[in-house]
């Protein structure tokens, strides 16, 4: 049984994945977790969530000053398949590069595309 031309096109889309040929980076999705030491310092250690292909995109300059008013501190878009528990308390390592998350996306509530707003740590 065949659907209608409309019906189809209406189907395909709503089942449409991200196109691999963008996700291009090979990231590691860092957590981190605080212990304390003898004298109580606080240390802090980071340990690998996830590993993941990704998009990595700077954020325009009318993005960028468009995003002002509400995240001045955005550099950059990455994005990715969807992952659940990616929270903002966690970061971003691309090769030595490394990406504080400010906010993570999860595109049209689909579980399936998730977007992190970013600051890259200098």
């Amino acid at each position: 049984m065949s659907l209608p031309q409309r019906d189809k096109e209406t189907h395909s889309r709503s089942f449409q994945l991200m196109k691999i040929g963008k996700l291009r980076h090979r990231i590691a999705i860092e957590k981190v977790a605080e212990t304390q030491d003898s004298d109580g310092s606080v240390i802090e250690t980071w340990s690998t969530f996830a590993n993941a292909q990704a998009s990595i995109e700077p954020i325009s300059g009318r993005e960028y000053f468009a995003a002002q008013t509400t995240q001045a501190d955005v550099t950059h878009r990455i994005s990715l398949r969807f992952i659940a528990g990616v929270i903002p308390k966690m970061r971003v390592k691309y090769g030595s590069r490394i990406f504080g998350i400010l906010s993570a996306i999860n595109v049209n509530e689909r579980n399936r595309e998730l977007q992190l707003m970013c600051r890259e740590s200098q």
